[in-house]
């Protein structure tokens, strides 16, 4: 009599933790939080396209916090390191990593007063970076936020911790924020062009991403920089489910303070009130979870003259590629005969 073989005991353990796999997978997040940030420090994470006014935005909105009595910290994560230099009148800022190359060299010890310096109330300093062609920029956030944590981080006391960080989250590095709940959320500043845009909608889509593994960073909104009114930004924000915090005009009167190193968020300034709002916004904005677009929707927000949507994909030959007739040759692969 034959006998009839069941699932084995193993092969059947193996099926139900699958299942359960499954049925975890399927499970949506909690949204992020709506309501107030209770964290007696708020960290925030600024981003957007090399270029865009991330520096200009948060040397101007720290400036405006610390006249409202905040204390504030600002803190440059682009290699570049060019966050604080407007706030400091164009002059460069000594870089943590740089710093701490030397103390260690000498045999010394990095203190606070080596790498922080102070403004009418605005804290600030700079990570740094490898230099050029020697090291990867992502890898030098990474360092440079281990340093800052052997200088006691987690027990400085301010009101705001602004992170001002590249756009390019596809480097770990740069999501370090995302990636590790280091902020309680995340602004990206914009503007009405798709390079500005590709880059907000990639940070919204890291968010995302973070957020489906258990993440709790949020993005609070956009700041849409030399608005020229052609409304692509508020569009992006409005499909993102993202609200617009503040809209700094292409005003000549901003462009030439700022190629100055000349801080117009005070108090007194024709700006003042923008940026007073703006500090506002910034501070209660909860984190949201964000809607990122797909690449064709991201294009559908710009007129067909202005992203080639008329061109059509022409697949290239073997001839092409060659720039001539091509002569076939023997294969030299072994076929074998199935029995």
């Amino acid at each position: 009599m034959n006998a009839t073989h069941g699932p084995s005991a193993g092969a059947m353990l193996q099926s139900a933790a699958d299942r359960a796999l499954r049925e975890e997978a399927a499970i949506e997040p909690d949204a992020p939080a709506t309501g107030p940030v209770k964290k007696e420090t708020q960290i925030i994470a600024i981003y957007g396209k090399g270029g865009i006014g991330k520096s200009f935005t948060l040397a101007n909105l720290s400036y405006m916090m610390a006249q409202q009595g905040k204390r504030v910290l600002l803190i440059g994560c682009d290699p570049k390191s060019d966050t604080t230099s407007l706030l400091f009148g164009g002059r460069a800022c000594p870089t943590i990593i740089e710093t701490s190359t030397k103390k260690k060299r000498a045999g010394d010890e990095v203190r606070i007063g080596d790498v922080c310096f102070k403004r009418d109330g605005v804290f600030a300093m700079e990570l740094g970076g490898p230099e050029v062609g020697r090291g990867c920029g992502g890898r030098g956030i990474i360092h440079g936020f281990e340093l800052l944590e052997k200088l006691g981080f987690h027990e400085w006391g301010f009101d705001y911790v602004l992170l001002d960080f590249l756009g390019d989250v596809v480097c770990g590095g740069f999501g370090l924020p995302i990636a590790r709940d280091m902020c309680q959320k995340v602004i990206v500043v914009g503007s009405n062009d798709l390079q500005s845009l590709y880059v907000a909608n990639n940070v919204c889509s890291a968010v995302e991403y973070f957020r489906k593994l258990g993440g709790n960073v949020g993005v609070a909104g956009m700041v849409i920089n030399k608005d020229d009114h052609t409304g692509e930004a508020q569009a992006f924000a409005a499909a993102a489910g993202i609200p617009v915090l503040a809209a700094i005009p292409a005003d000549e009167d901003i462009r030439r303070k700022s190629a100055n190193y000349e801080i117009i968020g005070t108090p007194e300034s024709q700006w003042g009130a923008l940026f007073e709002a703006l500090a506002v916004n910034v501070g209660e904005a909860p984190p949201v979870r964000p809607k990122p677009l797909s690449q064709d929707e991201l294009l559908g927000l710009f007129s067909g003259d202005a992203v080639g949507r008329d061109v059509v994909l022409v697949p290239a030959t073997a001839e092409d590629m060659c720039g001539g007739t091509i002569t076939q040759k023997p294969s030299l692969e072994v076929v074998y005969d199935t029995v």
